[in-house]
């Protein structure tokens, strides 16, 4: 997914406002502050920025606005314009890749509460590096600021029945793939490869702590087509290491599956290869830019 795309893709995102900020710290400004650039310059330099993904991408990766907007997102303080969520979470995925260039571990969770330092920095840098990547982070984490909900129709044995789902359920979600026809099956698949990278890399202490059920599991690994072989091994194994491999197979089912092979589908199977690579980084943004800056956006599990 070429640099062009991925800039053009961030630009479909960001509010008028967002860009105004953005804007602003391109010219050297603060957002915050009055006074406002003149309304002619404002629009110039916003339709610059939606017209060269380049300039945007470079705007993106200025540490002032990580500092700007992670700020704006505590709730708005009101010495600051609201930005959208999309644009806080692109600027803590930023401010990410720029702190883990200077270290040489990462906190990982053990245990609710308990941390234990890994060595893996270089290859969570190396996962960052690729911007397409950085823009799949961004777009995972709006995607959840609001959850899907709702029911459906299964037919078995002569008998429909009706069943509900949510997004954040992911034995729910994998019922679906008893319903929707073939041609929906690879949506469905993407987002439970989203799910399973969701609350592994957002809320691993919710996922450790309301383990899944023998039942739950066996119907998720059956979901992912698991081999009798492997799924006997998986069934046994930590809830994370069981979100890891679940959430891989269901993203290259959606590649797979597909009748397309589009650029977002290249991602996609990227961060397939690179699943726990992209739940380290999302626990690290967690910890460090969204939870303890007052987020709200991001609706608990169970809540």
């Amino acid at each position: 997914m070429d640099s062009l795309l991925v800039g053009s893709e961030y630009a479909s995102h960001l509010t008028d406002t967002d860009m105004r900020l953005l804007a602003s710290v391109a010219a050297g400004t603060e957002a915050a502050a009055d006074p406002a650039p003149a309304a002619g310059e404002e629009a110039e330099a916003i339709t610059r920025l939606r017209r060269e993904p380049a300039a945007l991408l470079a705007v993106l990766a200025d540490p002032r606005v990580s500092q700007t907007v992670l700020n704006t997102g505590q709730q708005n303080s009101g010495h600051a314009p609201p930005v959208s969520p999309f644009l806080v979470f692109a600027a803590a995925v930023h401010r990410a890749a720029a702190e883990l260039a200077g270290v040489g571990y990462v906190a990982e969770r053990t245990a609710p509460r308990q941390r234990i330092p890994l060595f893996d920095a270089p290859a969570l840098r190396d996962f960052l590096d690729e911007p397409a990547r950085r823009l799949f982070l961004a777009e995972l984490l709006a995607s959840f600021t609001r959850i899907g909900s709702g029911r459906y129709q299964v037919r078995r044995g002569g008998q429909v029945r009706t069943r509900g789902f949510s997004e954040l359920d992911p034995v729910r979600l994998a019922g679906m793939l008893e319903a929707v026809p073939d041609a929906e099956r690879p949506g469905v698949y993407r987002r439970l490869g989203d799910v399973a990278l969701f609350l592994a890399g957002v809320f691993p202490d919710y996922a450790t702590s309301h383990a899944l059920s023998p039942v739950d599991v066996s119907r998720l690994l059956n979901a992912a087509r698991v081999p009798a072989a492997d799924a006997e091994r998986l069934s046994t194994v930590a809830a994370i290491d069981l979100l890891e491999y679940l959430g891989a197979r269901w993203y290259r089912a959606a590649r797979d599956l597909a009748l397309v092979r589009t650029a977002r589908l290249g991602v996609v199977a990227e961060v397939a290869d690179r699943f726990r690579q992209a739940r380290r980084v999302l626990n690290h943004v967690t910890d460090r830019y969204l939870f303890p800056a007052g987020d709200s956006w991001l609706p608990q599990p169970g809540s």
